[in-house]
């Protein structure tokens, strides 16, 4: 199946023109998902005398991925040992059932069995189970059961079940929760301080250039008086934490000093719908449910799934829903007009936020659910919602693709590489851009918070300054204007 990528930038029509600072900020988060809340809450909790503000186009955060997916707790079975989806959803696992425990959000640990049917499924779950012992401190617990133990603990399970693996690590969470937790934070920290820290709403940021002393990025406010009018920041270090158009800001980069010609970041688009279930077949469940994952070409058959199959899983009320399935978007041509009456770059997806629910969708889901629910009723089904996932490989993809967190210096950037995994020691400002952060991305949050504050740490702020002293790093661009501005 060949899928066209998005290549698109921020400012491809040259709507705004450079524009020098008004104000400046230490930290610019550009984003206010769960990953991007996250990482501003880790900020102000280091530094809370420094300045982190997040501009967020939507006026509420998580509008995109973060409140649409399944918001389950992962416990990292998937992926390979030495990934980022690995390393991130092991710590953020831990670091969200402990905040879990102390906050008050909305979770419960309620387990998951993996459950298959062949000698393949058999032997996939075998090898899932050896690879999660082998993950270090923060592995997660398995057990293989056969089809009778599993059936004893989810008696609905089919009788063709003959294997399965249960992982107790899982969980759910309230995502919605989950993020309000973290904005309150960024007005009063746990410790009673008042950071300086906000988020702007119904705020796009439309350029990015960069600066000796740091990044300057224009922002548009949507109630403008006129498409053009933007405010210019000047900020040292910007998290580029905006899901599904994570690339854009980069591939601006790319474009200004590498020319036209240059290869972008490719964006893919992987639309997931839902079905919430009513009806028979489920009432004892108790944990979630996953058949064995559906695979692509990788070598081996491992690690290339674009999909963990359509699963049942549960909200904190006991609601049962099933999915997602996985259907691949189709971006417009690269020559079509992508400007709103705003003047805004359209997202093609927007369209695509609810299930396409046909007689065949219906029927294609209450198979797949069939395969291990058989109790389960065509009739009981409905649609719910469906959310997309930013991928930076498509369906073709013969490898794993994992997490990109690529780190780039506002000075000597036409000497640094597009997939850089490292800031380079060159000064200036710091560019941090967080990329294909699909699943387990909620689960990974405040480890991929917790890694993002400790690079900055240790390679922008040093440990001389750790609680966040002001730094004027640029004269005549202050703090003084900022509270108009936000």
């Amino acid at each position: 199946m060949a899928v066209r990528p998005l290549l698109a930038r921020l400012n491809a029509h040259g709507r705004y023109a450079y524009r020098a600072p008004d104000v400046r900020v230490d930290h610019l988060v550009i984003g206010a998902g769960i990953v991007g809340l996250a990482v501003a809450n880790a900020l102000a909790r280091r530094w809370p005398d420094k300045t982190t503000y997040v501009v967020e186009r939507h006026p509420q955060p998580g509008q995109e991925t973060s409140s649409r997916n399944s918001e389950v707790i992962h416990a990292g079975l998937y992926y390979p040992a030495n990934s980022l989806k690995t390393r991130f959803c092991l710590r953020g696992r831990e670091l969200l059932y402990a905040r879990t425990e102390r906050e008050p959000i909305g979770a419960r640990q309620v387990g998951k069995l993996v459950v298959g049917r062949t000698p393949e499924d058999a032997a996939y779950l075998e090898k899932l189970h050896h690879h999660s012992t082998r993950l270090g401190p923060d592995a997660p617990p398995t057990t293989l059961l056969t089809g009778d133990e599993a059936r004893e603990l989810e008696p609905d399970l089919a009788p063709e079940i003959t294997r399965a693996l249960h992982s107790p690590r899982t969980g759910i969470v309230s995502a919605h929760e989950f993020m309000a937790q973290l904005e309150m934070e960024l007005d009063t920290l746990p410790s009673g301080e008042t950071p300086d820290a906000q988020v702007v709403y119904g705020t796009s940021a439309v350029r990015i250039d960069p600066d000796p002393a740091g990044w300057v990025v224009q922002t548009r406010t949507h109630d403008a008086a006129h498409a053009g009018d933007t405010d210019a920041l000047l900020a040292q270090v910007v998290i580029n934490a905006s899901g599904l158009n994570a690339p854009r800001a980069l591939n601006a980069l790319v474009h200004a000093l590498r020319g036209p010609d240059a290869a972008m970041v490719p964006m893919y688009f992987a639309k997931g719908s839902y079905a919430s279930y009513r009806g028979p077949g489920v009432g004892r469940v108790r944990r979630l449910l996953y058949p064995t994952p559906n695979f692509g070409a990788g070598k081996g058959g491992t690690h290339a799934h674009h999909s963990l199959g359509t699963h049942l899983t549960l909200d904190l009320e006991g609601n049962v829903r099933f999915g997602p399935d996985a259907e691949w978007l189709v971006p417009p041509p690269a020559d079509a007009d992508a400007l709103d009456e705003s003047g805004y770059e359209h997202d093609f997806w927007e369209t695509q936020l609810y299930p396409d629910a046909t007689d065949a969708w219906f029927a294609a889901m209450h198979a797949a659910i069939q395969q291990y629910l058989p109790g389960v009723e065509r009739t009981g089904l409905a649609p719910d919602y469906s959310g997309i996932r930013p991928k930076l490989a498509g369906p073709d993809a013969k490898t794993f693709s994992d997490f990109a967190l690529l780190w780039h210096a506002s000075r000597d950037l036409g000497q640094q590489h597009v997939w850089q995994r490292t800031l380079p020691d060159t000064g200036g400002g710091a560019l941090v851009s967080l990329l294909g952060i699909e699943s387990p991305g909620l689960t990974s949050s405040l480890a991929l918070a917790e890694h993002v504050a400790e690079e900055l740490a240790a390679r922008v702020w040093g440990a001389h300054n750790p609680r966040g002293r002001a730094q004027r790093y640029v004269e005549h661009v202050g703090h003084d204007s900022l509270a108009g501005w936000a």
